[in-house]
């Protein structure tokens, strides 16, 4: 049987003991392997999201004691392996093969060998594959461990100077403009933080989606973070808009935006016009008014008749 990460040359549990001296149990229910013996654990390793000297001395171990790790990007991941000299070997587990693959990984734990998974950056099953693999490991009684280490949200939460005691992750924006801007009107009353993620090339439609839609409200974008042109740009997103419109945007970036402040509260004329032009830009210019207020309203739950009144007579 494989030896756990953690035993000693002798074979014997060097975790048989916590940091307090008192002794650590085997949960009860563990799985068998096939043959007899403990199934094997499989762990779960934040890898870093950019700077990869940002790994913790556990992740490094585990890394090197497991029999196998699967990786979202095998080439990315030997990168962060050769730099820390492990030598484990490795598989591919991304989002179009982690339904089927799931089952040989899961074949190994059963066989009694450690195996760990990681991501191309950041904590697996994060807006990132692992989700799967997870679920139908713990569906089986197959012992799971976190690895904690880097978060991209949790990273940029931590330096935006915006409330981090609540908060609220969303993932990716949705790429499509009318799910992306009826997802943000139904958080236009959200007095938690918000924490998305975006892709380079959607950042500006995104931040005009803000400026309409959340007026002079705080925005941080934070990007290529941990790395050498990490950024962190803060101001209402009209104003990050005039900054970023002739830059060149590269790597993902993480949006945060302030709650609503003060409880519940209807958009200005202002934000409703701007939203208007925001729909115009995007391939509304042949729609009637008729239609233009229409759209609105049903995206952003304001009155259609009000919203008609304003682009008659704004």
């Amino acid at each position: 049987m494989a030896k756990k990460p953690g035993d000693d040359r002798k074979g014997r549990r060097r975790g048989s003991s916590d940091d307090r001296g008192l002794p650590i149990r085997t949960p009860p229910g563990t799985p068998e392997a096939e043959g007899g013996g403990r199934a094997g654990t499989l762990y779960i390793v934040a890898t870093p999201i950019g700077n990869l000297e940002d790994m913790t001395i556990r992740a490094i171990r585990v890394l090197r004691e497991v029999r196998l790790i699967a990786a979202e990007d095998t080439r990315r991941t030997r990168i962060l392996l050769d730099k820390h000299q492990i030598p484990t070997p490795l598989t591919s587990l991304h989002d179009r093969n982690e339904s089927k693959k799931s089952g040989l990984i899961l074949a190994k734990l059963r066989q009694g060998d450690d195996v760990a998974y990681v991501s191309d950056a950041g904590t697996p099953g994060i807006s990132d594959p692992g989700y799967i693999l997870v679920r139908e490991a713990v569906s089986r009684g197959i012992t799971v461990a976190p690895v904690p280490g880097a978060s991209a949200l949790i990273t940029a939460l931590s330096v935006s100077g915006l409330p981090m005691d609540r908060f609220i992750f969303l993932g990716f924006l949705p790429a499509r403009s009318v799910r992306r801007r009826e997802l943000l009107a139904s958080l236009r009353r959200e007095e938690r933080t918000l924490v998305f993620y975006e892709s380079p090339r959607r950042l500006l439609a995104a931040l005009g989606d803000f400026d309409a839609l959340f007026g002079e409200r705080e925005v941080v974008v934070a990007r290529e973070m941990t790395k050498i042109y990490e950024e962190f740009l803060r101001g209402p997103a009209g104003r990050l808009i005039d900054r970023l419109k002739d830059a060149p945007i590269r790597g993902e970036v993480t949006l945060i935006v302030a709650g609503c402040a003060g409880g519940a509260s209807e958009y200005t004329d202002g934000e409703l016009l701007r939203y208007a032009e925001q729909v115009r830009q995007e391939g509304g210019e042949s729609l009637s008014l008729r239609d233009l207020a229409d759209r609105i309203a049903q995206e952003t739950g304001a009155s259609r008749r009000r919203i008609y009144r304003l682009l008659l007579f704004p």
